[in-house]
């Protein structure tokens, strides 16, 4: 582990990861400040959470500073959520707060209490300003971080990046360590329900609209675009003489667009404008492209225009790109480049 010769803050949730990261960090010598940031408003919960987490610093002499967020990440993570889920995009809410919270706002704060380098529990690695996947295929969380930009991945810290939740777990057993916060973190921790009473709770009606095949035949109605997602099966209350899946939402005249099995997949997909973390003239021809996090990366060539955006194309035919979702494009385990999703290439 690189030992910075000044300050860094890390970045602590209250869970076993971010607590194990700052408590290396300080046994290796390195001069560490935890900085929690608090995202929701805070409940009886989150309060213990907090006096927790500050108990724990204390213990160990370390400077906690605990900033309050909640304004911030509702109008930069929680509302632009809604807006997409409202016009037919399923968002990666976690791919955008990283680089829009964590190394945006975080670590400007950290940096303007002399922090020089930035340290999170997350499981991936970083060498020379290159982003990697985590040593643990069962853990790696690099492609929700490949939205960061290379000028903060520079001053990153990931100490567990080599290593396993069975090592983390067993590792604060050892110090005796409880984590203030037990439970792990949710996929989305702003939805502890259902998305409809997220939506509902931001005054968002569903509102019905046409199910159609793809030339047009009606087969149902639906009961708002954001209620169904890229791919869905259940729930579409349609009686036909074989299964139908959702391929597409058009926002334009409020329809989803729906056929068999072999219309779920697609030849890849267009992007919007990439956070490039390598010269794409140094790309190799062929990559994998992950676009979805539990979806295995699959074979692809990838161009890079004049505005950044990507066109991705699968070797064959893979699962349908969701506009909303993150495509990350990765060279074994260096990540090159990660961009939105805009919509899936239908030929190739």
């Amino acid at each position: 582990m690189r030992h910075p010769a000044s300050l860094c803050a890390v970045a602590v949730s209250g869970g076993a990861d971010s607590l194990l990261t700052l408590l290396l960090l300080q046994e290796a010598g390195v001069p560490t400040h935890a900085v929690h940031g608090r995202f929701l408003p805070p409940n009886a919960a989150g309060r213990l959470r907090e006096e927790r987490l500050a108990a724990v610093c204390a213990a160990r002499g370390i400077a906690l500073t605990v900033l309050d967020l909640t304004e911030t990440f509702a109008r930069t993570v929680i509302q632009p959520f809604v807006r997409d889920y409202a016009a037919g995009r399923t968002p990666n809410p976690c791919a955008t707060c990283n680089p829009a919270m964590k190394w945006g706002v975080l670590w400007g704060k950290a940096r303007a209490l002399g922090a020089a380098t930035f340290a999170t529990g997350h499981y991936a690695r970083v060498h020379d300003g290159m982003l990697l996947r985590g040593a643990d295929p069962s853990k790696d969380q690099s492609y929700f971080l490949a939205l960061v930009p290379q000028e903060h991945l520079r001053h990153t810290l990931f100490p567990l990046g080599g290593r396993t939740k069975a090592w983390v777990h067993a590792e604060l057993a050892r110090r005796g360590i409880t984590p203030p916060e037990e439970r792990e973190s949710q996929d989305i921790c702003f939805v502890p329900g259902s998305y409809h009473d997220l939506m509902a709770a931001h005054g968002v009606p569903g509102t019905p609209g046409p199910i159609v095949l793809a030339d047009g035949t009606p087969v149902g109605r639906h009961q708002g675009l954001w209620r169904l997602t890229i791919g869905q099966r259940r729930g579409l209350g349609i009686a036909y003489r074989e299964p139908l899946f959702v391929i597409a939402k058009d926002p334009a005249t409020n329809t989803v667009i729906v056929g068999p099995k072999a219309a779920t997949l697609a030849w890849g997909c267009r992007t919007q404008p990439a956070n490039v973390l390598a010269p794409p003239e140094t790309w190799p021809q062929e990559l994998l492209v992950q676009t979805s996090f539990r979806q295995k990366p699959q074979p692809a060539r990838v161009t890079v225009a004049a505005d950044q955006t990507l066109t991705i194309r699968f070797q064959t035919p893979g699962p349908r790109p969701t506009p909303g979702q993150l495509a990350a494009v990765y060279h074994g385990d260096r990540v090159l480049a990660g961009a939105i999703i805009h919509a899936p290439l239908e030929a190739a």
